[in-house]
Protein backbone atom coordinates (compact mmCIF):
# COMPACT_ATOMS: atom_id res chain seq x y z
CA UNK A 1 0.00 0.00 0.00
CA UNK A 2 1.46 3.38 -1.17
CA UNK A 3 2.45 5.87 1.28
CA UNK A 4 0.17 9.02 1.64
CA UNK A 5 1.28 12.89 2.75
CA UNK A 6 -0.89 14.55 5.32
CA UNK A 7 -0.84 18.06 5.69
CA UNK A 8 -3.00 20.68 7.49
CA UNK A 9 -4.74 23.58 5.93
CA UNK A 10 -1.78 26.35 7.10
CA UNK A 11 0.63 24.25 5.43
CA UNK A 12 -0.97 24.36 1.53
CA UNK A 13 1.11 26.58 -0.56
CA UNK A 14 -0.25 29.59 -2.44
CA UNK A 15 -1.00 28.66 -5.70
CA UNK A 16 -1.99 24.96 -5.51
CA UNK A 17 -4.00 22.51 -6.67
CA UNK A 18 -6.51 21.95 -4.67
CA UNK A 19 -9.17 18.70 -5.57
CA UNK A 20 -12.68 18.78 -3.88
CA UNK A 21 -13.59 15.14 -3.93
CA UNK A 22 -17.00 16.06 -1.28
CA UNK A 23 -20.61 15.61 -2.91
CA UNK A 24 -22.62 18.25 -5.27
CA UNK A 25 -24.45 19.48 -2.21
CA UNK A 26 -21.84 20.36 -0.12
CA UNK A 27 -19.60 22.06 -3.34
CA UNK A 28 -22.39 24.31 -4.02
CA UNK A 29 -23.20 25.30 0.01
CA UNK A 30 -18.71 26.44 -0.19
CA UNK A 31 -15.79 25.78 -1.32
CA UNK A 32 -12.23 26.82 -2.10
CA UNK A 33 -11.93 29.72 -5.13
CA UNK A 34 -10.49 27.78 -7.76
CA UNK A 35 -10.42 24.40 -6.50
CA UNK A 36 -11.18 21.76 -9.06
CA UNK A 37 -14.41 19.59 -7.99
CA UNK A 38 -13.84 15.50 -8.71
CA UNK A 39 -16.57 13.61 -6.01
CA UNK A 40 -15.08 10.66 -4.64
CA UNK A 41 -17.79 8.39 -6.44
CA UNK A 42 -16.45 10.06 -9.82
CA UNK A 43 -12.76 9.64 -9.51
CA UNK A 44 -11.91 6.48 -11.06
CA UNK A 45 -14.03 8.01 -14.15
CA UNK A 46 -12.49 11.43 -14.13
CA UNK A 47 -9.17 11.17 -12.28
CA UNK A 48 -7.20 11.52 -15.63
CA UNK A 49 -8.74 15.30 -15.73
CA UNK A 50 -5.80 15.90 -13.46
CA UNK A 51 -2.11 16.22 -13.94
CA UNK A 52 0.22 13.55 -12.88
CA UNK A 53 2.96 15.96 -12.56
CA UNK A 54 1.46 18.27 -10.37
CA UNK A 55 1.48 18.37 -6.36
CA UNK A 56 -2.96 17.86 -5.91
CA UNK A 57 -3.98 18.67 -2.26
CA UNK A 58 -7.20 16.63 -1.71
CA UNK A 59 -9.78 17.96 0.34
CA UNK A 60 -13.47 16.84 1.86
CA UNK A 61 -14.99 17.69 5.27
CA UNK A 62 -12.46 16.32 7.98
CA UNK A 63 -10.00 14.10 6.33
CA UNK A 64 -11.53 10.61 5.13
CA UNK A 65 -12.92 10.94 1.83
CA UNK A 66 -9.82 12.68 0.89
CA UNK A 67 -7.53 10.11 2.33
CA UNK A 68 -9.31 7.53 0.48
CA UNK A 69 -8.87 9.74 -2.60
CA UNK A 70 -4.97 10.29 -2.10
CA UNK A 71 -3.94 6.67 -1.79
CA UNK A 72 -6.18 5.87 -4.83
CA UNK A 73 -4.66 8.45 -6.73
CA UNK A 74 -0.84 7.68 -5.33
CA UNK A 75 -1.55 4.40 -6.07
CA UNK A 76 -2.20 5.45 -9.95
CA UNK A 77 0.95 7.95 -9.97
CA UNK A 78 -0.56 10.82 -8.75
CA UNK A 79 1.21 13.06 -6.78
CA UNK A 80 -1.29 13.34 -4.38
CA UNK A 81 -1.61 15.12 -0.42
CA UNK A 82 -4.03 14.63 2.21
CA UNK A 83 -5.56 17.68 3.96
CA UNK A 84 -6.26 16.31 7.65
CA UNK A 85 -8.70 18.43 8.74
CA UNK A 86 -10.54 19.62 5.19
CA UNK A 87 -12.61 21.91 4.74
CA UNK A 88 -13.75 22.42 8.20
CA UNK A 89 -10.74 23.11 9.37
CA UNK A 90 -10.42 25.49 6.21
CA UNK A 91 -13.53 27.23 7.34
CA UNK A 92 -12.38 27.58 11.20
CA UNK A 93 -8.72 28.82 9.64
CA UNK A 94 -10.98 31.94 8.06
CA UNK A 95 -9.65 31.24 4.82
CA UNK A 96 -11.99 32.27 2.01
CA UNK A 97 -14.59 30.62 0.38
CA UNK A 98 -17.30 30.93 -2.41
CA UNK A 99 -20.27 29.15 -3.22
CA UNK A 100 -22.25 28.60 -6.55
CA UNK A 101 -25.02 31.09 -5.43
CA UNK A 102 -25.25 34.28 -3.61
CA UNK A 103 -25.48 32.86 -0.20
CA UNK A 104 -22.81 32.97 2.41
CA UNK A 105 -20.45 29.95 1.77
CA UNK A 106 -20.81 27.07 4.80
CA UNK A 107 -19.79 23.63 5.18
CA UNK A 108 -21.98 20.99 5.16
Amino acid sequence: MSEVETVRVQDIPEGATIVDVREDYEWEAGHVEGAVHVPLNTLPLRFEELDPDEDLYIICRTGGRSWQASQWLVGQGYSAINVAGGMDEWFEAGRPMVTEGSETPRVL
